[in-house]
């Protein structure tokens, strides 16, 4: 079953694809029908030859509202089915991020809340508009942070993500930027342009360096010291031959 294309709009810029939420009168929340199409969309962009950098942005006034609650009503007991179906696709479009070879970047134009939040953390860089807010209200709808809560756990203190997670207090972009949640914060005008050109940088270095450096970063940010080094010895091993090629 293919995804609709009218809920995830897609540009090319250059080598930059652009990848759009559309879903704005819903705030991009997430449907099962949008987590599919977004996965469909980063594998798809991943797969492109065309393709060097990827940027993930919302369409309206919201990045995304994180899971559509409207869905909850059918994601109950007796319909197990539904329920761990869901629950796959989101976990799914989580570990596509780090699996892709070609840099995410996220273009965090708004409400960034819950499944959003995780989302938009996600990426490999992520720049946020000054107006814009992040933040796990989970737990105020009486439900868990659940799968969104592994990457939060690795990107900023424990203590900070406790308190994200269990007070469910949203947060300014100046504060997830001293988070370490985001790279950097932009005016609102200036969002889109600077994802894109920082894109655009990305999209100049050399493809296998590039790829390499995003696998490693991945593979060693949860391994112990020794793990990561041997893992470095075998990549700087490889490395040799990019420059004969």
């Amino acid at each position: 079953m293919g995804s609709d294309p009218l809920l995830l709009l897609t540009e090319n810029r250059g080598a930059v694809r652009i990848l759009t939420m559309n879903r704005p009168q819903k705030r991009n929340a997430l449907n099962t029908a949008l987590t599919r199409a977004l996965l469909d969309g980063l594998r798809a962009a991943d797969g492109a030859d065309s393709v060097a950098a990827v940027v993930l942005t919302g369409a309206g006034q919201g990045f995304c509202a994180g899971a559509d609650l409207a869905e909850f009503k059918d994601l109950t007991p007796e319909r197990q089915h539904l329920v761990d179906e869901r629950a796959e696709f989101t976990m799914q479009l989580h570990l596509a991020f780090p699996r892709m070879a070609k840099p995410v970047l996220t273009a965090i134009n708004g409400a960034a809340m819950g499944g959003g939040a995780g989302l938009a953390i996600a990426s490999d860089l992520a720049l946020m508009a000054q107006s814009a807010q992040l933040g796990y209200p989970e737990t105020r709808h009486g439900i868990v942070a659940a799968i969104v809560m592994a990457n939060l756990v690795r990107q900023t203190g424990r203590k900070r993500a406790f308190e994200l997670v269990s007070l469910g207090e949203p947060i300014a972009a100046e504060q997830a930027l001293a988070y370490g949640l985001v790279n950097r914060v932009v005016p609102d005008r200036e969002l889109l342009p600077q994802t894109v050109a920082l894109a655009e940088k990305l999209s100049a270095v050399k493809k296998e360096a590039l790829t390499e450096t995003k696998k490693l970063f991945h593979q060693v940010a949860d391994l112990s010291l020794e793990a990561a080094l041997k893992l470095g010895r075998e990549t700087n091993k490889r490395m040799r031959a990019f420059g004969k090629k």
